[in-house]
């Protein structure tokens, strides 16, 4: 497994196991997910959700906004916007 990928696998388990002082905004955790769609999935494929589904609505359109970004650039991303919260 390569450093960055294992980098990019500690900082998610730190986010989703993170308790006390880590509180993200809506807006923090919306880009921490686009980035890990980005890395894990590649580009947003399928249709844009409905009106009425706010937060599918949000999450596509913030995963959108990376269209085009490498695996390995999504993941480095996602490791300093973690970094630099800590």
């Amino acid at each position: 497994m390569s450093d960055l990928k294992t980098q990019f696998d500690e900082a998610v388990n730190y986010i989703q196991t993170a308790e006390g002082d880590f509180q993200p905004s809506n807006e923090m955790k919306l880009e921490f997910y686009a980035l890990y769609k980005q890395a894990t999935e590649g580009d947003v494929s399928g249709k844009r959700p409905g009106m009425m589904d706010f937060v599918g609505r949000a999450k596509y359109d913030a995963w959108e906004k990376l269209k085009g970004t490498s695996s390995d650039a999504a993941m480095q991303q996602y490791i300093d916007k973690l970094e630099a919260l800590k």
